[in-house]
């Protein structure tokens, strides 16, 4: 037996990605955002509404970097989402985190997070829907094995939307375009 929910955002895994831009001053932001990912080869997408700084940033600079939040920074990354950069606005210093210029974007890469994807501003469709570009992804040296990105050693997280929790992924339970050949 199924028990329905109606009409809720129970999508699993739901990311939880950093997005981090410059103010107009050039100070760093950055915040917390479950609702984006890959929508097109080489395209994110966004869901941020208009009133946050992060997107009136995006809209400036034409530019983002979607850093993906790990299990080491958990307290941080939320920090990042539950305080707006309208309130306060320099909350990133708060995170204790290290940033770099992207050498492709005009927005920071948050260097304590491991995995970040360095994004122009390609369109906000009819939606409101932040459309951007990848033009670089770089992983910390750390998360890599056998120099390709290990899940295990960066350690994302997802947000679990039904019971507010954040978990940690990374458990290997098949092999992609591989294990489903066994049903033919």
């Amino acid at each position: 037996m199924r028990k329905n929910f109606g009409v809720n955002t129970y999508l699993y895994p739901q990311p939880v990605l950093v997005i981090s831009t410059y103010n107009e001053d050039g100070t760093p932001d950055a915040m917390n955002a479950a609702w984006g990912g890959i929508c097109d080869y080489g395209k994110v997408m966004l869901c941020l509404s208009e009133g946050h700084r992060t997107t009136k940033n995006i809209l400036k600079k034409k530019a983002f970097v979607i850093n993906i939040a790990d299990a080491r920074n958990v307290a941080a990354c939320d920090y990042v989402g539950i305080v707006s950069a309208n309130s306060v606005p320099d909350k990133f210093a708060k995170t204790g985190w290290t940033i770099e210029k992207s050498q492709f974007v005009d927005a920071p890469v948050v260097t304590t997070l491991k995995l970040a994807l360095e994004c122009r501003l390609d369109k906000i469709n009819e939606d409101g829907l932040i459309i951007g570009d990848i033009v670089n992804v770089s992983a910390d040296e750390s998360v890599l094995k056998d120099g390709k990105i290990s899940p295990a050693l960066l350690q994302p997280i997802t947000f679990d939307p039904v019971n507010n929790k954040y978990l940690v992924l990374g458990e290997e339970v098949g092999d992609a375009f591989s294990s489903g050949k066994k049903l033919r």
